[in-house]
This record gives C-alpha cells, structure tokens and sequence, in this order.
C-alpha cells in the first residue's frame, strides 16, 4: 500500500507540475505579444495621427505639437481588452493631457465625436464593456499587420521612429 501511495503521490505531482507549467508558459509568451502589439500599435497611431512636417494635433486639447510629444492616448483604457486595439478608441494626444492631466477625457470625448460620429462613438462605448480574450494568433497576426503600416506610414511621411 506504501509503494501505491508513493506511486499516486508522484503521478499527481507530474500532473500539477504540468498543469501548472503550461498556462504559465503561454501567458509569458502571451503576455510578451501584447507588449509587442501595444509598441506597434501606438506607433501606427502616432503616425497616422501625424502631419507630414512632424507634428500633430492633442485629440484633447487640440494644440499642435511636435511629433515627438505624441502618446497613442486610449479613450476607454488599455485595461479594457475589446478596445484596446481598436483605432477609433486610441488617438494622438499630448504627453500632458495623456499623462498629467485629469480632466483630458472631456476634450478628448468632444473631439473624439467630431473625428468618428456619434454612431461609431456610441458603438466604441458598448464594445469596451465586453469582453476579448486575445488569441497569440491573432495578437501575432496584429504585429505583422500594423508592423507594415507602420512601415509604410513612416516613409511616407518621412518621420524616423
């Protein structure tokens, strides 16, 4: 009984221990995409936003400022899966609105709905409160897509990231 005892003792340890291992592994790796897509992402914003003489317009306070101050601001934020990579929820804004500035989101709201509608704004709003489990996959396949238009954007506006 000592030996069968012993025996299910290791079998459940290689069991946790896999089960375990595993999920930690994917997240990791997971975890690391998104990262990946979030810098991709934010720079395509930041380009797309952009005028070709290297500045842009804060989505918040609406200054012109060099392109170098520009931060990929999120409307509902990053911590909202279903928008977080979703063009009509991330604009250009200042470091100082995006950053510092606590009533930002009332400029941004007001602008937001000038750029988009307020169909696309209204839509925004019920997608951010659901939910969106993001596969690698798709999160690779992200990478790739914004990675070209970043690309492109980049030349074509002549600003060196």
């Amino acid at each position: 009984s000592d030996v069968c005892s012993a025996d299910l003792s290791l079998k459940m340890y290689y069991l946790k221990k896999k089960k375990s291992d595993k999920p930690k592994k994917r997240q990791t790796s997971q975890a690391t995409l998104v990262k990946k897509l979030d810098k991709v992402f934010s720079q395509y914003i930041r380009l797309r936003d952009a005028f070709p003489n290297g500045t842009f317009r804060c989505i918040s306070c609406g200054r012109i400022k060099p392109f170098e101050q520009a931060d990929a601001g999120h409307y509902h934020s990053r911590k909202h899966n279903a928008t977080r990579f979703d063009e009509d929820n991330v604009s250009s804004e200042c470091r100082a609105c995006n950053r510092f500035c606590a009533d930002h989101l009332i400029g941004y709201r007001e602008n937001l709905i000038k750029k988009i509608g307020t169909q696309r704004f209204q839509l925004l709003e019920v997608k951010a409160h659901g939910t969106k489990k993001w596969s690698c996959f798709e999160l690779e396949q992200l990478i790739k897509y914004y990675s070209v238009l970043v690309k492109k954007l980049s030349e074509e506006k002549g600003i060196k990231l």
